[in-house]
């Protein structure tokens, strides 16, 4: 046996509510997407030390067009019983108070890859729906409960259980309150585990932010009473305001193939100490249980760990690469993301034209319905990305071009459109918390093709633009102050996208190629 030194987070960039699970030899984690599509990716590795995204495993049968900001997808459970995955999760259709509407599905597949069967609804009483299958046969269904009657904002009023019946793939029997949840408040994200004779119940507490944590209790009856961990919470960054992971909860327990316990998590590594430009992460970190039968880190005390171990049969070295770059040959590259719809021939097609991606139009920056981005996560907090592209704007309603993107309300988009006087130009629109400022420069180009590059610095940010490969790059503004692109329940994303005011496909953008990288994956 050796010990491989590994850097947390191990998945970097948006990647938050991570669920582990091992399935013969091969470990999965699958994690939350919340508006962006295809739904809930999956990663898969042979050692828990080097991770790679496999696919993602809602990619049909889902619409999420209209969904509130920080809504849709949350919280996915992958589980394994009788030679099929099951896979549990909620779409969020309202988040205002003092409601929430939160539907849980259910959809299975006899493999990995699939086929995945269409959703099974299960109900809608809260949100973070998590499956046991408990070794009588039975399989249990708990879910945080959402009680609008309670004056707090946050209005989480502990986790519930429910038996599943297989046959009729509903949920039957009495609903029972299991864990009414602590002083941290804020209860969700339930995990049930059975060991030693008890059975062990996982949550987060404290909220997504800076008050996150994981608490465990147990009980020897799957009903309760359970019996809260004495030195709860098992881990928490909320009194380590210098521990350079943040916002640590939402856990989940996998056992290796040599006896051991690891514990995955949601992390954040606050910009400058004060912006989660990179979103919630994943990380993980070796647990034992104690001889009273609780659950500890390996490391000691109860605080998220940057650098740590994980036990291995075999030599491994950690590797990281986020480095990307797609030609539009063909597929495209299974990276990529859309908001709240899928990516398909309509809209976002390689065959049109060979070598090109050719993206049609679709409504504003800030629709919530039809926006045509496509884009993937920022990794790095140094990265640059670079595209180039063919579009002939007419008006000034249609423009096309690159973006940085966290949501609705906070983006950064340099582009490609009209204007009356100058004729096609490059123009730089800023949008912060929901306050757009258009920048006054006009920068006029000719009909050929035209390149944009953002170079990413930390919390500053550069546009620059070419109009030949011959030519040097120009900077199109003044360097933008980037903490802004933070906040929420995502990561900040980069990607290309085409918008048309004046009518929806009455224009369309043709994409030679886009390139991510990051300056340095070691840190």
């Amino acid at each position: 046996m050796t010990k491989a030194i590994i850097n947390n987070p191990i998945l970097r960039g948006f990647n938050p509510d991570p669920n582990i699970l091992k399935v013969g030899s091969t470990y999965y984690i699958v994690v939350s997407s919340f508006e962006w599509l295809p739904g809930i990716r999956l990663y898969t590795s042979q050692d828990l030390v080097n991770w790679q995204h496999q696919s993602d495993l809602l990619t049909t049968q889902i619409d999420l067009r209209g969904n509130p900001l920080n809504g849709s997808i949350w919280a996915p459970q992958l589980s394994y019983h009788d030679d099929q995955f099951y896979l549990v999760y909620t779409d969020v259709k309202s988040t205002k108070r003092p409601f929430k509407d939160a539907h849980n599905y259910l959809i299975t597949a006899p493999t990995i890859e699939g086929p995945w069967s269409a959703p099974v609804y299960l109900n809608s009483s809260g949100f973070d729906p998590s499956f046991f299958h408990d070794e009588d046969g039975k399989t249990w269904l708990l879910n945080e409960i959402w009680d609008y009657r309670l004056a707090t904002p946050n209005k989480s009023a502990g986790i519930v259980i429910q038996e599943y019946d297989q046959k009729t793939q509903s949920l039957i029997g009495k609903v029972s309150k299991i864990f009414a949840g602590t002083t941290l408040a804020k209860t969700e994200a339930p995990h049930l585990y059975r060991h030693n004779g008890y059975y062990y119940l996982l949550t987060a507490e404290g909220g997504t932010g800076k008050g996150h944590a994981v608490t465990v209790c147990r009980s020897q009856a799957i009903l309760g009473p359970y019996e809260l961990d004495p030195n709860y919470p098992m881990l928490t960054a909320s009194d380590k305001p210098d521990a350079a992971l943040q916002c640590s909860g939402h856990g989940s327990l996998v056992q290796t193939e040599l006896g051991d316990w690891y514990l995955v998590y949601l992390c954040t590594r606050p910009l400058l100490g004060k912006a989660a430009i990179l979103g919630r992460e994943t990380a993980i970190q070796e647990v034992y249980w104690t001889d009273e039968g609780w659950l500890r880190l390996v490391s000691g005390g109860n605080g998220p760990e940057q650098q740590t171990t994980i036990k291995t049969s075999k030599p491994v070295l950690q590797l990281i690469d986020t480095n990307f770059r797609d030609e539009f040959n063909g597929k495209l590259a299974k990276e990529w993301n859309t908001l709240r719809l899928l990516a398909d021939d309509s809209w976002c097609n390689t065959a049109k034209r060979p070598g090109y991606l050719r993206l049609t139009a679709g409504e504003s920056i800030q629709s919530l319905f039809e926006h045509h981005l496509l884009a993937i996560r920022q990794k790095d907090f140094k990265f640059s990305a670079t595209t180039t592209l063919d579009y002939q704007p007419r008006t000034y309603n249609q423009m096309a071009g690159l973006m940085l993107y966290l949501n609705d309300g906070n983006y950064l988009y340099a582009y490609l459109t009209f204007d009356e006087t100058a004729g096609k130009v490059i123009r730089l629109i800023r949008c912060q918390d929901n306050m757009p400022t258009l920048s006054a420069i006009k920068i006029p180009v000719g009909e050929q093709e035209v390149s944009f590059k953002v170079e990413v610095d930390g919390p500053v940010g550069k546009f620059f633009y070419r109009e030949s490969e011959k030519n040097h790059w120009q900077e199109i503004a003044e360097p933008q102050d980037l903490l802004f692109l933070a906040g929420g329940f995502t990561g900040n994303f980069v990607g290309i996208g085409v918008h048309d005011m004046d009518k929806k496909a009455g224009s369309y953008a043709d994409f030679k190629y886009f390139e991510y990288c990051g300056w340095d994956n070691r840190k």
